[in-house]
């Protein structure tokens, strides 16, 4: 992401940690924070064919308003250790590959993991997908998970993605597994565009049997994350796919007080209009002081507010509330369990892709070498249609 150009470096004992300087971005790599806080303990471990097993600790921290390492001024508020083949840094508890960025940010340390994105891969699959899924169905998720973080490369901001489920889980070194590892291989460079354009690879872990469209959902229009019916989710995943729940009275007001509904004690829960997809698009709340309704995506939000694993649901019980439903997640493009159906029936992971994110292109993503780079976006080069 960053130019190997320097403005000095600091030396402690015997490692070495640079200051960053601006610079021309590379989409090869990614940024991922890892961890910010008060501290931020680092280890710099070498690579593969040199490992520094005995590499001491250093514990950066906030003095003034610059950094400090175990105490000790570094003299810039920003400090780097480029990525290098092989090189693996401790970030906090975790073993990651690549390099480490350091930086201060209104009071606090932010830890951030700088690695190859095919690196970067390797922790999320398997953190995202059983690895002993089949291989179809790893490769789909090595695509979608690869053209989710590609789109979100931007120099401009401090770090493009973060490493917990807000954004993808990845957890390092110790979450890599070999399936993985292979699926990932298999599709190297893949991508999902749409008009030329990175697509939006939402993916979820299952849509119950119908997928939901990104409008419904977010009230974002894309012709390419629309509703259609899924059966290879209720297949693949069986009873496992229904779940029942029950809602406490803590949990329905907190969830009213969330969603800022101001009817005071809720005292019942009423769902009415349902999309394309049979997810709930109207909830009528009826508390002591007032009866509020929420309408379109806000509907949506507050079912899964109220603990229920995705909003393609019914009211079973009015007291206590119990909610049943099928599916997990919001529902919006790859559904997990729907790409282990396909995979199972010997589909390919471009058939998988082709029916979640229809008219999407599979495209071969390449980046400039670094002597030749003038932009930071990643050129993109088609290759094939993403399936029927």
């Amino acid at each position: 992401m960053f130019s190997r150009r320097l403005l000095h470096t600091v030396r402690l004992g015997t490692a070495t940690l640079a200051v960053l300087a601006s610079g021309s971005g590379q989409a090869l790599d990614v940024r991922v924070l890892i961890q910010e806080g008060a501290s931020v303990p680092v280890r710099l471990l070498g690579t593969g064919g040199a490992p520094q097993a005995s590499a001491p600790v250093w514990k950066v921290e906030v003095r003034g308003s610059e950094l400090a390492l175990n105490g000790k001024s570094a003299g810039s508020s920003t400090l780097y250790v480029p990525p290098s083949p092989g090189s693996r840094v401790q970030i906090g508890s975790k073993v990651y590959r690549g390099g480490v960025l350091l930086r201060l940010n209104r009071g606090k340390v932010q830890g951030i993991n700088v690695v190859n994105v095919e690196d970067y891969l390797r922790g999320v699959v398997p953190a995202e997908m059983p690895a002993l899924w089949p291989e179809a169905a790893l490769e789909s998720q090595a695509v979608v998970a690869r053209t989710y973080v590609t789109q979100r490369v931007n120099p401009a901001q401090p770090f493009d993605i973060c490493a917990g489920t807000n954004c993808q889980m990845y957890p390092g070194i110790d979450g890599e597994h070999e399936r993985t590892n292979a699926a990932i291989d298999a599709t190297r460079g893949e991508v999902l565009t749409y008009g030329g354009q990175l697509a939006d690879t939402y993916f979820s872990a299952n849509s119950g049997g119908y997928t939901a469209s990104a409008a419904e959902v977010w009230g974002k229009n894309l012709p390419y994350l629309i509703a259609k019916p899924d059966p290879q989710s209720v297949t693949a995943s069986g009873e496992r796919g229904r779940w029942q729940i029950t809602v406490s009275p803590a949990k329905l007001n907190s969830a009213a007080t969330a969603y800022r509904l101001n009817v005071g004690t809720v005292r019942r829960v009423s769902f009415g209009q349902t999309s394309a997809s049979g997810r709930v698009e109207e909830v009528t709340v009826v508390g002591s002081s007032r009866t509020s309704t929420l309408k379109g995506a806000s509907a949506g939000g507050f079912v899964r507010a109220l603990g229920a694993p995705s909003s393609r649901a019914r009211v079973d019980s009015s007291s206590p509330l119990r909610l049943g439903g099928q599916g997990s997640g919001h529902g919006v493009g790859l559904s997990q369990y729907g790409a282990l159906g396909f995979a199972r029936e010997g589909r390919s992971h471009r058939d998988v892709l082709g029916f979640y994110y229809p008219g999407t292109v599979v495209q071969a993503l390449h980046y400039q070498p670094v002597a030749a780079a003038t932009q930071s976006a990643p050129v993109l080069n088609a290759v094939t249609g993403a399936g029927p």
